[in-house]
């Protein structure tokens, strides 16, 4: 059975060669830069995964995503009831997955990726959130990619994870999500922000970041039952800050 440093090898080796194949799609490079699609942030039609404002937004935040996580900087004094506890069960759940050759998509700077169990690989269009990721990952690789057309083969994972991206993303980018993920592995395992009441279901929000600077990202809210029933599976966890659903080969293909 090959060991980790081999795999890492024919990783990196089949995303150079399918981006040479793939002309007009994002190459993929560890701690690299990925010549993405992205469009301007001024197009008025909503976009996250192809939108510049949004990739220099999260690029900039990247030494800072964590605080959301575990409540630090700008996020110690936010009122959370129940957050510290619900993020256990969320880092219980993932790290019971079992053990697979996971892709996880736009994965941050790794936080909940060093859970997954077996050989993961990250893919962010952030080198910062890369690198951070890849210090967390060290029988694993990270690398910069796009998140919509990975350059890797059908099926070359048997599951695809992601965190807190599926809800940002509008309908054609979704569809366009789903469908790589279907091409990639036999399973999905996606995990987002819950809907809860006082926050609109859907819509731009201002971000502010700890150096002042002010960004617009566009983000939904889902409930545990419309994220299973949105990629054609069922639920995973229903809380009241974190929802995660499953889908596989095997089940409906999603509405």
């Amino acid at each position: 059975m090959p060991g980790a440093g081999s795999e890492r090898r024919a990783l990196l080796s089949g995303f150079a060669g399918a981006c040479r194949r793939r002309r007009g799609l994002a190459c993929v490079q560890p701690h690299g830069e990925a010549c993405a699609r992205l469009r301007p942030v001024s197009d008025p039609a909503p976009s996250f995964a192809g939108d510049r404002g949004t990739a220099r937004y999260y690029d900039m935040r990247a030494a800072e995503y964590d605080d959301w996580y575990v409540g630090a900087g700008a996020f110690a004094e936010r009122e959370r009831p129940g957050w510290q506890r619900e993020l256990a069960r969320l880092t219980e759940l993932v790290s019971g997955l079992a053990p697979a050759r996971t892709l996880d998509i736009a994965c941050g700077t790794g936080f909940l990726t060093r859970h997954l169990r077996g050989f993961a690989v990250g893919v962010d269009q952030s080198s910062a959130m890369v690198a951070i990721a890849q210090s967390r990952l060290p029988h694993g690789l990270a690398v910069v990619g796009d998140a919509l057309a990975v350059g890797m083969a059908d099926l070359a994972f048997d599951r695809v994870f992601t965190a807190h991206f599926y809800g940002h993303l509008p309908p054609p980018e979704r569809s366009a999500f789903l469908a790589e993920a279907r091409r990639l592995a036999p399973q999905l395992v996606v995990v987002d922000s819950a809907m809860r009441a006082g926050v609109a279901p859907e819509g731009w929000q201002r971000r502010v970041l700890d150096d002042g600077s002010e960004h617009r990202v566009y983000k939904r809210y889902l409930s545990a039952s419309q994220l299973a029933q949105e990629i054609g599976g069922s639920v995973l966890l229903d809380g009241d800050w974190f929802v995660a659903a499953e889908a596989t080969a095997a089940g409906p293909p999603p509405p």
